[in-house]
C-alpha cells in the first residue's frame, strides 16, 4: 500500500457512523468537503464497492481511500516583491499593496499575489485550488493590508474553520463620505450579488447572506470620518457595501459611491486613487501550535496624505 492509499477496518466505536463523518475525523487535513468529492469519484471503496458519502458503516467494513497525488500549481512564479510580515513552515502573513489583485481571475493572468508567493515559497497548500494555493481569505484589488496564508492542509483547514467561527479577526480603517453621527455601532444586513451587475453586491434580505461590521469613528473632518471597522463575517465587498448603505461611502469608491475628486473653489484635487481601506490588524490562533497571534500594519502613504488634505 503507498502513502496515497488509506485503509480502515470498522471497529465497535466507528460502527453506525456516516462513511464521510467517518473519514473527515481519521484523515488529518482531509476536509469533509473534500471526502465528499473523493467519494463521488469512486476513490473511496467499502467492501471493494463504491458507495454514496452518508453510507452509515458496519463493524468489520474493508474502507479504502485513494488520495490522488496533489497537482502543482498551473500558476508561474514572477520575481514580484512582497511584504512578508510573519513566516514559519505553516503560516504567512503578507501585507498586501493596493492595486495588486489576491490570485488569478478573468483579466488578470499575471502580476498576482499568488504569483509573487509561488516565487517567495514553492510550499503552498493545495486546498484553495492550482489557482489559489494557501489563500484563505482575500482582499480586493485596492485594498491594502494584511492577509494569511496557508502553506499546508492542516493549517489551512485550521484556518478556515477559525473564519468559520468567527475567531480569526479582520480590523480594518477607513475613509469616508460624511461625519457620521454614531460614535460606534454594528451593522448587520444580507449581502448578495447585485440582479443586474454582476460585479457588484447589494443589500438583499431575500436572498443576500448574513453580514455583520462593527463600527467606530476614530477621527471626523468638514464632511468626511476615519472609521475603524471589524469583520464579524466575510462577504464579498463587505464593508464598503455597508457603509455605503448607510450613507458614507468609501473615499474613492467609485463603485459604491464613494469620490476621486475634492471640489472646493479653486482647481479640483485629487483626493486618492483607489478606495480608502486598509485591512490593518489581523489576529489568529496559530493552527498547528496554539499560540495567540496578533499583527498590525501602519496606514499606508496614500491614506496618510488623504488625511492631511482633508484635515484642512
Amino acid at each position: 500500500m503507498d502513502e496515497n492509499t488509506k485503509e480502515f477496518v470498522i471497529d465497535y466505536q466507528g460502527a453506525g457512523s456516516r462513511l464521510d463523518i467517518f473519514l473527515s475525523e481519521h484523515l488529518k487535513g482531509v476536509s469533509r468537503s473534500r471526502i465528499g468529492k473523493l467519494v463521488s469519484e469512486g476513490l473511496v471503496l467499502v467492501e471493494g464497492k463504491t458507495v454514496k458519502a452518508g453510507t452509515k458503516l458496519k463493524e468489520g467494513a474493508h474502507v479504502v481511500v485513494h488520495l490522488p497525488k496533489p497537482r502543482a500549481s498551473t500558476v508561474e512564479p514572477e520575481p514580484i516583491p512582497i511584504n512578508v510580515v510573519y513566516e514559519d513552515e505553516h503560516v504567512l502573513v503578507v501585507d498586501k499593496p493596493a492595486g495588486m489583485v489576491v490570485h488569478p481571475s478573468a483579466g488578470h493572468a499575471t502580476g498576482t499575489l499568488v504569483h509573487a508567493l509561488l516565487h517567495h515559497s514553492q510550499k503552498l497548500s493545495p486546498i484553495g485550488g492550482l489557482e489559489r494555493p494557501g489563500i484563505v481569505h482575500r482582499l480586493d484589488k485596492d485594498t491594502s493590508g494584511l492577509l494569511i496564508v496557508a502553506r499546508e492542509e492542516q493549517s489551512h483547514l485550521g484556518l478556515c474553520e477559525q473564519l468559520k467561527e468567527r475567531t480569526l479577526s479582520r480590523n480594518y480603517y477607513a475613509i469616508v463620505h460624511g461625519a457620521m453621527k454614531e460614535n460606534s455601532g454594528i451593522i448587520e444586513t444580507e449581502i448578495g450579488r447585485h440582479r443586474t451587475d454582476r460585479k457588484k453586491m447589494w443589500i438583499n434580505p431575500k436572498r443576500g447572506r448574513q453580514a455583520v461590521t462593527e463600527f467606530k469613528v476614530v477621527e471626523r473632518f468638514k464632511g468626511f470620518s476615519l472609521c475603524q471597522l471589524k469583520l464579524q463575517t466575510g462577504r464579498t465587498h463587505q464593508i464598503r457595501v455597508h457603509l455605503a448603505s448607510k450613507g458614507f461611502p468609501i473615499v474613492g469608491d467609485t463603485v459604491y459611491g464613494g469620490k476621486k475628486i475634492l471640489r472646493r473653489k479653486g482647481p479640483k484635487e485629487t483626493l486618492i486613487n483607489r478606495q480608502a481601506l486598509h485591512a490593518y490588524k489581523l489576529g489568529f490562533i496559530h493552527p498547528i501550535n496554539g499560540k495567540k497571534l496578533e499583527f498590525e500594519s501602519l496606514l499606508p502613504q496614500d491614506m496618510l496624505e488623504l488625511l492631511d488634505k482633508i484635515r484642512v
